[in-house]
């Protein structure tokens, strides 16, 4: 059955519109104004009535199909769900708003894989009273020597007694940091690069330098000036799918660099925050001088940013003790039930499931993005959430983001990635998060449209 006259009623709200109409539905459904399997109307339909772009509309529904009230059938429609069929019910306190400018992995929507995550909080319900005590800092020995088989099965060289899991990237980059740092410490880092990098650097009062670049990276005379001018210089490089330009260094400029830094006994904080993402890229620094690289492998850029972990290799035993301590000081401990069912995920094979689709999500949106966007230069890779996108001569940042300001697509600025210098006119497309196929088509199109508006060329 299709309520064809179904109206989302809204109105008097502060939320989002997409929140705000997927919380309708929900209302809907308990009132029993929407019965188990009706029919939404066509989004386009309901976007006509509600005075509000499509692409809103579809961003509702697919919230409303991540709090599990209705199923969406390509060609068939969007249909309200039995909540009689689910084994909880969802909690839309639990939706909470996103920022769509963050770089996430495509969410997974299909109700097998799902249900695989969900079976590995059993093995968390099963250990809840030992998961809630106190731990060690960086993560357990099991832990620990289950990150380093999910590591080596994905090429990369592992040592377990130089191995520790952090409460995300960001806690692991700042504690490395807190470890390195001398009086004279400068920071060095490609020019345009992860903006959290600039954060950590100025809370710990470090000077951060950008480096000149070409296209393979940092230039190896820019870094060899650099180390001549400040002796006490930390390198920090996202060198594989680079937040934002999708670029990797490749084979030859990583041995390059890592030989200058060898020469100058030089520390690296290598990011590879999209390692388990990438496909055929090259080994990491660390495999050149694992005495000098902290690796630092991010989770959250495969499995979610709720999770809040990462896998660090630490150059050497006296700098292992001091991390931990470094750990210990800022944040006690890494989440142990978070870990719990990480390490459940990879053993029962859930993780390498949910890494397959997501590397095929990201290729579908990355194939899409080319397709929308032909005749446009930027920057991608087929597994990247995003496309970095220097716009049209004529054409500038707040210009576009004015014109994109009512579009779900989330869009960051280059100011926030610029160390040093201008930003150029250019901006991080993000093609992944909760954010449906459609949503996302439709924000692609809004911004060729915006793209195609003014007097600047293509």
């Amino acid at each position: 059955m299709t309520i064809a006259d179904w109206t989302p009623e809204f109105s008097g709200t502060d939320r989002p519109h997409y929140v705000a109409i997927a919380d309708a539905i929900g209302a809907d459904i308990a009132s029993g104004r929407l019965k188990p399997g009706d029919r939404l109307p066509p989004q386009r339909q309901v976007a006509q009535r509600v005075a509000l772009d499509v692409s809103t509309i579809s961003r509702a529904y697919a919230e409303a199909a991540r709090r599990d009230l209705v199923d969406a059938h390509v060609g068939r429609g969007t249909f309200v769900k039995d909540p009689k069929s689910g084994t909880a019910p969802h909690d839309p306190r639990r939706a909470l708003e996103e920022d769509p400018r963050m770089n996430m992995p495509p969410e997974p929507t299909g109700p097998k894989l799902i249900a695989r995550m969900q079976a590995g909080l059993e093995h968390v319900s099963a250990n809840i009273v030992h998961l809630l005590r106190y731990q060690t800092p960086t993560g357990s020995v099991k832990d620990r020597e289950i990150a380093a088989q999910w590591m080596v099965s994905n090429g990369v060289d592992c040592a377990p007694d130089r191995l520790a899991i952090t409460a995300g990237a960001h806690a692991a980059i700042q504690g490395a940091l807190m470890v390195l740092r001398q009086p004279d410490t400068v920071v060095l880092s490609e020019q345009v690069t992860y903006p959290g990098i600039r954060a950590i650097c100025a809370e710990l009062g470090l000077p951060l330098i950008g480096l000149e670049e070409d296209r393979d990276g940092i230039t190896p005379d820019a870094l060899h000036r650099a180390l001549k001018t400040y002796p006490q210089a930390v390198l920090y490089l996202n060198p594989t799918l680079r937040n934002p330009t999708t670029h990797t260094v490749p084979e030859t400029r990583r041995g390059q660099i890592a030989s200058l830094l060898e020469r100058h006994g030089v520390p690296l904080i290598e990011d590879d925050a999209y390692r388990f993402i990438a496909q055929g890229t090259p080994q990491p620094f660390a495999t050149h001088i694992p005495h000098l690289a902290w690796h630092i492998a991010g989770i959250s850029k495969v499995f979610g940013a709720g999770l809040r972990l990462a896998y660090v290799q630490v150059p050497d035993a006296v700098n292992v003790r001091r991390f931990v301590q470094s750990m210990r000081a800022t944040h006690v401990m890494t989440n142990t039930v978070s870990l719990a069912l990480l390490s459940t995920w990879m053993e029962d094979g859930t993780a390498a499931a949910l890494q397959s689709f997501v590397r095929q999500e990201a290729q579908h949106r990355q194939r899409m993005a080319a397709r929308i966007l032909e005749g446009y230069r930027f920057a991608a890779d087929p597994m990247a959430y995003n496309i970095w996108l220097p716009l049209p001569e004529g054409l500038s940042r707040a210009e576009l983001l004015s014109g994109m300001a009512r579009q779900p697509l989330g869009i960051m600025p280059s100011d926030a990635f610029t160390v040093g210098g201008d930003p150029s006119e250019s901006v991080r497309v993000c093609l992944g998060g909760p954010a449906s196929r459609s949503v996302i088509e439709a924000g692609l199109v809004a911004l060729t449209d915006t793209l195609a508006g003014g007097n600047w060329s293509g």
